[in-house]
C-alpha cells in the first residue's frame, strides 16, 4: 500500500515471521510489524496516516547520549524518544544467509552526534526466533556518554485487532526467587497498572511495566524472558534477554500504541553509562525475540528449539547422565570420607553415573567466610579427597566437587594478602556481601588463580564434574577502571563468560553445573555455555513440584536439574513423588539412599532405570502444560514432554489447599499431537508398586486422561503414544 510519508517498504517473511519496515521521506528507518501474521492493509494505513506519530515513533533502535534534547513527549523514565535515536537516518541494509539462517544487517547514522548504529538480526532456521544485537560507534570528534541502547524495540505490540488493549493484551512472566523459582503468572495490562485511560490519539502515561535486574544475580526477582499475547488477534511475541547481570524489559505507551523495549544495563535502572571516545564502540547484550500464535506452549516450544541451537555442543546434554549430589536433605555441607563411602555404594547401586561431593570438602569446620583457596581438608578426608574420588571411579561413576570460584571469604588468607584490584571496589573500599568479597574477572591475576583451581581439581583430584555455585549479590558493580559502576559490572560479566569459554576449550568434556543459591542465575548467557542448571534449593518435595513443572519454560528440559531426595522417615509414595519431580528433566539424586528400606530403594532404582530408557526423547522433546502452568497452591499439577508420536506426563496431587478435596483430575491430550491420531495411555512409573493408590482411564473419544489419586500426596509418570 502506498503512503505519502514512506519512500521505501521492506517486507520480509522468514521462518514464520512477518516483518515490515519502512524508510520515510526524511530517510528514517521504521519497524512497523513483527508478527506471526502478515500486516493487514487496514493496520498499515493506520500506522502511516499520522505524520507526527510516524516521525516520533517506530525506531528500530533507541540510543541515548548525554546532553541532547529529547523534543517529543516521553513522560517519565521511559526509554523512548532517545537522542540520537530519533535522529538516526538510514544508510544501508544487507540481506544475507549463513549456516544458521538469514541475517539482516541495518546501518543507521546521525551526523550531529557522529553515532553510527549497526543492528544485526540473526534468524535460526527451524524456529520463529531471531537473535538481535546492536553496535553503536562514535564516529564524531567529541566524547559521547552512552546512557541507554536497546537490543530490541518495537512500537505497536497491540495494534492487531480492534479491541482495547485492556481486554486483549496479556503478559506472562516468571517471578523468581530463592526456593521460589519459575513462578509464572499471566496478567492483563490493567492488572499491572497500565490501563488504556488516555485518549487513543495521544497516550502519554508515565507508568511503565518493568521487569528489571540490577546486579550479578541475573534472576533473583524475574527470569529475563516474557510472553506477550494478543488474545483477539491470536498472536504473540516471546523473548529472552541473554545476559548474566543487569538487564531491563519495559512495556509502556507512546502516542496511540504500546511498545516493548529490551536491553542490558541502563543508567536509570542499573547505574550504567559508557563513555565513547571518537572511534570507540559499544555492543548491546544479545536478546532473542520470536513470534507465535497465542499459545504459550507453542511459543515455549519455539524458544526451546532456539535454546538448543545456541547452546555449546557438549556430551552432557547429549547423554543426560544421572547425577548424585550429597547435599540436599543429605549431608548438607558436612562431607567426610566415612559418610561418603556408603552413599557412594548406594548411589552406584541405584544407577547414578556422576557423584558430586558438595560444599565443605575444603574446610574442617565452619567455612563460609574463609573460602577461596579450595584445598582439601585432611580432617574431613584423612586419606585425601583423591581417595574418595578414586573410589567413586571404581564404582563406575564420574566424581565431582562443589566450588564457588567467584568469591573469597573475608577470612581467607589469600584474600587478606591479595591486592584490592582483585575485587569489586566502591567508594574506594572492597564490596562486602555475606562475609565474602567479589572477585573481578577482568584482572589477569584472578584468572590465573581460578585456572589453578580448575586445573588442580581436574588433574590432581580426578574430577569430571564441577558444581559451580554463587551465593552473594555484590550489587550495582565496581568503580575500578570503569566509567560507571554498572560498566565495571558489565565488563566483569563479559570477562567471566570469556573465562568460561576458555575452560571449556581446555576441558571440553568437563561438566560444569550452573548454580546460584539454586536458580538465581537462569540466563542464556550462562546456559549457552553451561550444560546443566540447578533449578532450586527447595527442600520440600511438594513445593519443588511447582518448580519442576514450570522449569521447561525457563530452560531446556535436559539442562534443568531437579532434586530427588527421599526422606529418611518417608514412605513409598513420598519416594515416588520425589522421583517424578525429576524424571522428565535431569535427575539430581540425593537423600540418604543407604538408609532407605529395600522397597523404597527399589523405587529409586526403577525410576532411574526408566529415565535412562526415555532420556533420548527428553533431549529432543518440547514442553507442554495440559492443565496449565503450575501455581504454588495448586492441588493438581501436570507437565508434558512431547515428541512427534510420544508424550510423557508427570501428574501430581498435593496437599496444598485445605478447601480442595478433589481426588480426580481430567487431563486433555488431543492438543499434544498434530492431526487425527489414535492415542494410547499407560502408567509408566512405577509400573507395579502401589497400584492400589491410583486408578486411571482414558476417554478415547474425547482424548482425555482421567487420573484418580487415592492419597493426598502422590505423583505418577504416564506415557502417551500416538498412531
Amino acid at each position: 500500500m502506498a503512503s505519502e510519508y514512506i519512500n521505501q517498504w521492506i517486507r520480509i517473511e522468514e521462518d514464520g515471521i512477518y516483518l515490515v519496515f519502512g524508510v520515510t521521506k526524511e530517510n528514517q528507518l521504521k519497524l512497523f510489524h513483527f508478527s506471526v501474521k502478515p500486516l493487514s492493509e487496514q493496520e498499515e494505513k493506520k500506522l502511516t496516516e499520522n505524520e507526527t506519530f510516524l516521525q516520533e515513533g517506530f525506531q528500530l533502535v533507541q540510543v541515548n547520549f548525554s546532553g541532547y534534547n529529547r523534543p517529543y513527549e516521553k513522560h517519565g523514565n521511559k526509554h523512548i524518544v532517545t537522542a540520537p535515536g530519533y535522529m538516526l537516518t538510514f544508510v544501508d541494509m544487507k540481506d544475507e544467509r549463513n549456516e544458521t539462517g538469514r541475517v539482516l544487517t541495518f546501518i543507521q547514522k546521525d551526523e550531529e552526534t557522529g553515532a553510527r548504529v549497526v543492528t544485526t538480526w540473526q534468524f535460526y532456521q527451524g524456529t520463529s526466533t531471531i537473535r538481535m544485537q546492536s553496535e553503536v560507534t562514535n564516529e564524531g570528534t567529541e566524547v559521547q556518554t552512552l546512557e541507554y541502547i536497546s537490543s530490541f524495540y518495537y512500537l505497536g505490540i497491540e495494534k492487531e485487532g480492534e479491541m482495547s488493549s485492556d481486554d486483549k493484551m496479556q503478559l506472562t512472566f516468571a517471578h523468581n526467587g530463592w526456593q521460589k523459582e519459575m513462578n509464572f503468572h499471566t496478567y492483563s495490562f490493567p492488572a499491572l497498572g497500565l490501563p488504556q485511560t488516555q485518549p487513543t490519539v495521544y497516550q502519554r502515561t508515565s507508568k511503565t511495566i518493568e521487569l528489571t535486574n540490577t546486579g550479578n544475580w541475573s534472576t533473583k526477582e524475574y527470569l529475563p524472558m516474557g510472553y506477550l499475547s494478543n488474545e483477539e488477534a491470536c498472536t504473540a511475541i516471546y523473548w529472552q534477554i541473554e545476559h548474566n547481570g543487569s538487564w531491563h524489559a519495559e512495556i509502556s505507551d507512546q502516542n496511540d500504541h504500546f511498545y516493548l523495549a529490551l536491553s542490558g544495563p541502563t543508567e536509570v535502572q542499573s547505574h550504567w553509562f559508557q563513555n565513547l571516545k571518537p572511534g570507540e564502540s559499544f555492543t548491546t547484550v544479545p536478546v532473542a525475540v520470536g513470534v507465535s500464535d497465542a499459545d504459550f506452549a507453542k511459543a515455549m516450544g519455539q524458544l526451546t528449539k532456539y535454546r538448543r541451537m545456541i547452546r555449546r555442543v557438549n556430551k552432557d546434554d547429549e547423554n543426560l547422565p544421572v547425577i548424585f549430589n550429597d547435599y540436599m536433605n543429605c549431608l548438607f555441607g558436612d562431607p567426610t570420607t566415612e559418610k561418603e563411602l556408603p552413599l557412594i555404594d548406594a548411589a552406584a547401586e541405584a544407577g547414578c553415573e556422576y557423584y558430586v561431593i558438595d560444599a565443605g570438602w575444603y574446610a574442617p569446620g565452619l567455612w563460609w567466610d574463609s573460602v577461596g583457596e579450595w584445598q582439601e581438608s585432611r580432617e574431613r578426608f584423612p586419606g585425601g579427597i583423591k581417595e574418595v574420588t578414586d573410589y567413586i571411579r571404581s564404582k563406575g561413576m564420574v566424581p565431582g566437587v562443589w566450588l564457588e570460584l567467584e568469591v573469597m571469604g573475608i577470612n581467607c588468607e589469600k584474600a587478606k594478602n591479595a591486592p584490592d584490584d582483585w575485587f569489586f571496589i566502591r567508594h574506594g573500599k572492597r564490596v562486602f556481601d555475606r562475609s565474602r568479597y567479589q572477585l573481578d574477572f577482568r584482572n589477569p591475576a584472578v584468572i590465573d588463580h581460578v585456572n589453578e583451581v580448575i586445573d588442580r581439581v581436574v588433574n590432581e583430584y580426578g574430577v569430571g564434574y564441577i558444581k559451580m555455585d554463587y551465593n552473594i549479590e555484590p550489587g550495582i558493580g565496581t568503580e575500578l577502571d570503569a566509567d560507571s559502576v554498572g560498566a565495571g559490572l558489565l565488563a566483569h560479566e563479559r570477562a567471566y563468560l570469556a573465562w568460561l569459554d576458555s575452560v571449556f576449550k581446555k576441558y571440553p568434556d568437563l561438566v560444569i553445573e550452573n548454580c546460584s543459591s539454586g536458580g538465581l542465575r537462569i540466563d542464556y548467557a550462562l546456559l549457552s555455555r553451561y550444560s546443566i542448571q540447578s533449578t532450586s534449593d527447595q527442600e520440600d518435595y511438594q513445593n519443588y513440584a511447582s518448580i519442576a513443572v514450570n522449569a521447561p519454560a525457563g530452560l531446556t528440559p535436559e539442562q534443568a536439574a531437579v532434586w530427588s531426595y527421599p526422606q529418611r522417615n518417608g514412605d513409598e509414595e513420598e519416594t515416588i513423588f520425589n522421583m517424578v519431580n525429576a524424571m522428565l528433566l535431569r535427575i539430581h539424586q540425593s537423600g540418604h539412599l543407604a538408609e532407605l528400606s529395600p522397597e523404597r530403594v527399589a523405587l529409586v532404582k526403577e525410576g532411574i532405570a526408566y529415565y535412562k530408557e526415555i532420556r533420548s526423547d527428553i533431549k529432543k522433546a518440547l514442553p507442554d502444560w495440559p492443565i496449565g502452568l503450575a501455581d504454588t497452591r495448586s492441588t493438581f499439577l501436570c507437565s508434558a514432554l512431547k515428541t512427534e508420536n510420544k508424550a510423557y506426563l508427570a501428574v501430581f496431587r498435593r496437599d496444598k489447599d485445605e478447601e480442595d478435596d478433589r481426588t480426580m483430575v481430567r487431563i486433555p491430550l488431543a492438543h499434544l499431537f498434530e492431526g487425527e491420531k489414535k492415542l494410547g495411555v499407560k502408567l509408566a512409573y512405577p509400573q507395579t508398586a502401589m497400584k492400589e493408590n491410583v486408578e486411571y482411564s482414558f476417554e478415547a473419544d474425547r482424548k482425555v486422561l482421567v487420573v484418580d489419586f487415592k492419597k493426598k500426596v502422590m505423583a505418577r509418570i504416564f506415557e502417551v503414544t500416538a498412531e
